[in-house]
């Protein structure tokens, strides 16, 4: 008989060993393993495991596959390597996304109804029946793979692999000159901005690669489920690098930010108080230093208070629910109008992503000249619409 080393690290060698070699009762023993022994896993068995784990993902039967993605997930959290991590997991994601779509188109076309809301279990006959077992696979372990998708997507390593990903499908040489020779440049932002812009602009609406394809493929699952997976599509929709024009209208001066990590508007709303407030740029309420810690890096959450109202340039309201990507690009840069608060307003300062880092950097003041040319762009200030 041969002895199985104890531990999470034994069990994910069983487990390996199992699935490479096609073995399922080995396999089921291993999985269960995997589970029961992950909470006492030692840091070393969690570092050396969500890698091997993720690299045999694609080879695990459908249905306990997004339950060994969610264990690498965990993984990472506990201090993996995401990068090493990310590409089992975000392939399985896609497959997994692929299969829901299936699943809805199929479920409308044998008679729709009340959409199944998945358990814990796995599909029933009739469901599967009526729509194959990889598509409602695809659904019933979706969530599964969002959980563990976020754990990757909090590193911005992997955020900018799935970047250049669509970069590299989606830009040409001619774009990107095209860009550079822009508007933006002559208004005065430097190359890099415009750059760092235009990649916003297309990595995220751009389907066919990397985010916008599964951005794309969310929005199809939506649309037929009613269901919003909401963590999966804001961490799909996190910038990073991405320069950002404010123009602060009640005093008619403009920044040029730069933003980073920040999951939601609520998170931005905080950071941009902090940056054009605290640093003496415009009258206001400041955050404290505390409220400002929790939107970067420190854990928990601070009562705050809102400072502005956040407007798109044609005049349509932002809200802090929203996300930083919900700003329009004007001339290849994300243009965002701050004007005084409508109304009184409060929340709990913190990340939408505990496990992100955010910042925002204020990067210079514009000249007075660059700010008239930034709010001829913009719509005059009215009713809020939106």
């Amino acid at each position: 008989m041969i002895f199985s080393k104890a531990g999470f690290g034994g069990a994910v060698a069983d487990f390996e060993a199992a699935v490479v070699a096609q073995d399922a009762k080995r396999s089921s023993k291993a999985f269960i393993r995997l589970q029961e022994t992950f909470g006492r896993a030692k840091e070393t068995e969690l570092f050396a495991g969500g890698p091997r784990l993720a690299a045999v993902l694609e080879q695990v039967p459908p249905s306990p596959r997004a339950v060994v993605a969610v264990l690498v997930g965990a993984c990472v959290e506990r201090g993996a390597d995401a990068e090493r991590c990310a590409p089992g997991v975000l392939t399985g994601l896609r497959a997994a996304l692929e299969g829901a779509v299936a699943f809805g188109e199929a479920w409308a076309a044998t008679g729709g109804g009340a959409f199944p809301v998945p358990d814990d279990g796995e599909p029933g006959e009739k469901i599967v029946e009526r729509t194959g077992f990889e598509a409602a696979v695809g659904w019933w372990t979706l969530s599964q793979w969002e959980m563990a998708a976020v754990a990757l997507l909090n590193h911005r390593a992997v955020r900018a692999a799935l970047d250049g990903e669509a970069v590299r499908a989606a830009l040409d040489g001619e774009a990107v000159r095209a860009a550079l020779d822009g508007e933006a440049v002559r208004a005065g932002l430097d190359e890099r901005a415009v750059g760092a812009g235009l990649d916003g602009v297309t990595v995220h609406g751009q389907a066919g690669s990397g985010r916008g394809e599964l951005l794309r493929l969310l929005t199809a699952v939506a649309q037929a489920s009613g269901q919003e997976l909401r963590c999966l599509s804001y961490a799909l929709q996190v910038l990073d690098d991405e320069p950002l024009v404010v123009l602060h209208r009640p005093t008619a001066t403009g920044y040029l930010l730069r933003l980073s990590g920040i999951g939601d508007n609520f998170q931005l709303h905080t950071l941009l108080a902090d940056a054009l407030i605290g640093g003496g740029h415009v009258a206001g309420r400041a955050p404290s230093p505390q409220e400002v810690a929790v939107c970067r890096e420190t854990p928990g959450q601070v009562e705050t208070a809102g400072s502005f109202e956040l407007v798109a340039p044609d005049g349509d309201r932002l809200w802090n629910e929203g996300t930083p990507a919900d700003i329009p690009v004007v001339d290849g840069v994300r243009l965002l109008v701050l004007d005084e608060p409508s109304y009184a307003r409060s929340w709990p300062a913190g990340r939408f992503f505990p496990g992100m880092r955010g910042d925002l950097i204020l990067e210079r003041a514009l000249e007075p000249e660059e700010t008239e040319r930034w709010l001829a762009r913009v719509s005059p200030a009215g009713e809020l619409t939106g």
